[in-house]
């Protein structure tokens, strides 16, 4: 997929802005309140999809492996 979890989240926002903004005849302030949710979602879930410094290094544990 060529742009990604941010691309795709702006582009959400947009249409939810557009939307919201022809219904309520104010598009100028929701289309930039969609852009604006979009963005600070695509970087939150971009932030939290990344991975790991240590992912490499530390192969997944199972959590009831029974030794304890």
């Amino acid at each position: 997929m060529n742009g990604g979890i941010f691309a795709t989240c702006i582009g959400v926002g947009v249409a939810i802005g557009v939307g919201v903004g022809v219904a309520t005849g104010n598009l100028g302030l929701w289309l930039s309140l969609g852009v604006a949710i979009g963005a600070g979602l695509g970087t939150s879930f971009g932030v939290a999809m990344a991975p790991k410094e240590d992912d490499n290094k530390n192969p997944p544990q199972r959590k009831n492996d029974g030794n304890r």
